[in-house]
């Protein structure tokens, strides 16, 4: 962890990064260290050039290097009331059920559809804020990936930067193997299809973001694997190789088997049958996760159990 420098005035700190937060980028560092503080002002003292590195400006996404000293402006103490541990207790305690496994260098959580992985876009808290209250003795904890604020299921985090730094290398090796259990439309014909479609993040006039397939974009490749048809739907197993945002709902919807409740990329007809059965969120689950331990060596292999919700749904159209 990075040890503090003497300041030079009472209202200035100024930190001293060791090897554990070398190669960070400078924005991650700060939402880490500053707890509670918005995103948006973090992003406006960044700007401004109130904070800086070795007395100099930097970007965002500059990566901080061990040695450098990191001046970090006034903050109202106010802003920082969101990460008041009793708070954060009250609020999100019932998280602390969804753990399904914890050890010193990471942390595997069962996140529920509706809550988003972070704060940002009018979410004062999300899932790593919470946790990060739930564990303020943790001097880091780091989300290794992401899931969409609709999906529920395994949520991989690190508790130190070497085991996060491990992790993001496994994840762009292809050496960590991420399932999900997706309701499709329509019956699937066949067995196990591969789909490597490249994927590429577009911003619509209306400020939407939407990931398109293109030539140009970025190599994507999932394998979709049918558990059980049901004439309007086939229950399938999704295995991303790689991690796009969104992979798994435009996969789908390219293979013409949009995601059930799916508003962005889904079918809208579809959509309104699978409500009148009780669905209500984004029929995608990440139900297991499976990689080799960076620190141990063990071979984990963690599931989730698909939710109440779709099982519901799932005896609805048997």
């Amino acid at each position: 962890m990075e040890k503090a420098v003497k300041p030079r005035s009472s209202s200035v700190r100024y930190l001293e990064i060791d090897t554990h937060r070398a190669g960070q980028r400078l924005d991650n560092f700060l939402i880490t260290t500053l707890k509670g503080v918005p995103r948006s002002h973090i992003y406006r003292i960044l700007r401004k050039g109130e904070v800086r590195i070795n007395r100099g400006r930097a970007r965002p996404d500059y990566r901080l290097k061990a040695g450098d000293t990191v001046r970090i402006p006034p903050l109202r103490i106010a802003q920082a009331r969101a990460s008041d541990p009793q708070q954060i207790a009250n609020t999100f305690g019932w998280l602390r059920s969804r753990i399904l496994y914890e050890d010193d260098d990471l942390m595997v959580v069962n996140k529920p559809a509706g809550l988003a992985v972070h704060g940002g876009s009018g979410i004062s808290v999300g899932l790593i804020e919470a946790l990060r209250g739930l564990r303020p003795e943790a001097p880091v904890l780091e989300l290794a990936h992401r899931l969409d604020r609709d999906t529920s299921g395994c949520l991989l985090l690190a508790k130190n930067r070497p085991v996060l730094l491990a992790l993001h290398r496994m994840l762009r090796e292809g050496n960590m193997e991420k399932c999900y259990v997706a309701l499709v439309a329509g019956s699937w014909r066949g067995g196990k299809r591969e789909v490597s479609v490249a994927l590429e993040k577009n911003r619509l006039r209306s400020g939407e973001r939407k990931v398109e397939t293109l030539e140009t974009g970025k190599a994507a490749v999932s394998i979709f694997a049918p558990y059980q048809r049901y004439g309007l739907a086939t229950l399938m197993e999704v295995t991303l190789l790689t991690g796009r945002t969104h992979q798994a709902r435009v996969h789908a919807a390219h293979l013409a088997h949009p995601i059930a409740g799916d508003d962005k990329y889904g079918d809208r007809e579809f959509n309104r049958r699978m409500r009148a059965l009780g669905l209500r969120r984004l029929f995608l689950h990440a139900q297991r996760l499976r990689f080799t331990h960076p620190q141990t060596g063990y071979k984990m292999d963690i599931e989730a159990p698909l939710p109440a919700e779709l099982l519901s749904v799932l005896e609805k159209l048997t």
